[in-house]
């Protein structure tokens, strides 16, 4: 009997062996599926030996998500990603919002849809969630199974293919290239399609200029707000467009027979600028640095993300440290965004050093009315001496009605018709900032801009307005140079503010 009741001993350690090594194995096998679903599973979920991993959301309508990526791809970080709280946040975000655009008809179930510039395919995820089974994202880097290689500005599909596309988590006003951005959605996407975009478009200005880039093409159909779910984007602008016109888009600035309006957003801005100095200062070489503090940029007030490009344009620019490198690149609030300098400039003793700066276009002409032949005075003032660098740009006159420099120093310039440049070279969906100090001429080119509706397209103007003002060198003595006088400067600045144009005074 001892050989048998130690056989029955041994038998009976192993059972209970086993099965601790069975409980073991269900205690490690709940712990995982906890971990990556975030609470307890239902039992259709917890499948302990099913040949992939199903990844359970709560909050969403199917327990199971149709992710099996673990399983296909043989990644051991991908389960771990998907396990993450911002993973589940984003995807139980996602497919509530998918929902409502399904209940107000921009959405449907059957649509072929797109998710444009989304490393995560959190948004993929949430369409697929809600049976929204043809969707797909593209990012710069793939991440299989819901994202493929791909930018907003190339979009790997071709023309109209997609029922519904969405950009989110900023993805537009991130982009360098917005427009070219727009115009790829506009492509891809069928007639009477939606796209769908979540932006951080809370001012009325960067609300039109989004709308601007899609004119060609669609009309807005909704605006709602929405409270994200990270920091990133703790508010978040909803904008759908629905596409309605078949155009490609163009950089033409929609200015018809010279004219235009400046639209009232613009004019509300123009109201929340600083007040203009109304009584003429006695030393305006210091005004200018005391005005400068107290001058609230455009780019300070709004959002200016969703423009085409950056463009600074210096009229009279003089030398490159005169107000490129000393003031705009160094003040000007530009948002992290990469401006294009034009720097006009007539006098060829500056010439030489524009030939060395990164983004800089010099145009070796002076700003006139019309493309013809000028003359300006070389200026020194008094007790200066003519020296080459520090030689100052006087008044420009046309070759044949130069009589009024009679025993002045003079010199021949090209002049060009700046208005019909401008128009040339920016658009409507540009911004455009100008800086403008041309001795003068300013009473001629300001008008011609408004003829031709070329103000427009100026976002931002820093205007020296030039008269007979008080000198530095000689205390008691105005200027001669110029015959107008503070109150002409004063009118034509409260005249451009009341047109809706946003322009500063500059000393």
């Amino acid at each position: 009997m001892e050989p048998s009741a130690g056989k029955l001993s041994f038998l009976r350690n192993v059972v209970v062996r086993l099965l601790l090594f069975g409980l073991f194995i269900v205690i490690v096998r709940f712990a995982y599926v906890i971990t990556l679903a975030g609470e307890s599973c239902t039992i259709g979920d917890f499948c302990f030996f099913s040949p992939s991993l199903n990844l359970a959301v709560p909050g969403t309508r199917s327990a199971a998500l149709a992710v099996r990526a673990a399983a296909s791809s043989g990644s051991a970080a991908v389960p771990e990603r998907y396990a993450s709280k911002d993973w589940i946040n984003g995807v139980r975000f996602y497919s509530s919002y998918f929902q409502d655009l399904i209940a107000g008809g921009f959405l449907s179930p059957a649509a072929k849809s797109l998710c444009v510039e989304t490393p995560t395919g959190r948004d993929v995820l949430g369409l697929r969630e809600i049976g929204v089974t043809d969707a797909v994202g593209i990012s710069r880097k793939a991440s299989r199974p819901l994202v493929m290689s791909g930018e907003g500005t190339r979009i790997p599909f071709a023309n109209g293919t997609f029922d519904f596309v969405f950009a989110g988590e900023g993805a537009l006003e991130r982009s360098p290239l917005p427009a070219e951005f727009a115009a790829e959605i506009a492509r891809t996407l069928k007639p009477e399609g939606f796209a769908a975009f979540h932006v951080k478009a809370n001012d009325t200005y960067s609300f039109n200029s989004f709308v601007d880039l899609f004119n060609f093409c669609c009309n807005v159909v909704k605006i709602n707000d929405v409270i994200g779910f990270d920091s990133s984007m703790s508010h978040v602008r909803e904008i759908v467009v629905k596409k309605e016109r078949y155009g490609i888009y163009s950089h033409s600035n929609s200015i018809s027979n010279g004219k235009c309006s400046v639209p009232e957003y613009k004019r509300k801005l123009v109201r929340n600028a600083e007040a203009l100095i109304e009584e003429e200062p006695l030393k305006p070489w210091i005004t200018l640095k005391k005005n400068v503090k107290n001058i609230r940029y455009l780019s300070s007030m709004v959002d200016i993300s969703f423009k085409d490009r950056y463009v600074y344009v210096d009229v009279g620019a003089r030398s490159y440290g005169s107000s490129i490198a000393s003031w705009f690149r160094k003040q000007y609030p530009k948002q992290n965004k990469t401006f294009h300098v034009y720097a006009i400039e007539a006098d060829k003793t500056f010439h030489q050093e524009y030939g060395l700066k990164k983004g800089v276009t010099l145009l070796p002409y002076a700003a006139w009315v019309r493309n013809e032949s000028l003359v300006f005075e070389i200026n020194h003032g008094p007790g200066e001496k003519v020296q080459g660098k520090g030689r100052g740009m006087g008044r420009i006159q046309p070759m044949q009605s130069s009589g009024g420099f009679d025993g002045v120093e003079v010199e021949k310039i090209p002049g060009f018709d700046f208005a019909d440049w401008l128009k040339n070279t920016v658009s409507k969906n540009d911004f455009v900032v100008m800086k403008m100090d041309v001795e003068g001429t300013e009473f001629d080119l300001i008008p011609r801009l408004f003829e031709t509706g070329a103000i427009c397209l100026v976002d931002e103007i820093f205007l020296e307005c030039h008269y007979n003002r008080w000198q530095r060198c000689c205390p008691g003595q105005r200027s001669p140079k110029y015959e107008k006088t503070y109150d002409q400067c004063l009118q034509l600045f409260t005249s451009l503010r009341q047109s809706g144009v946003l322009v500063h005074q500059w000393f």
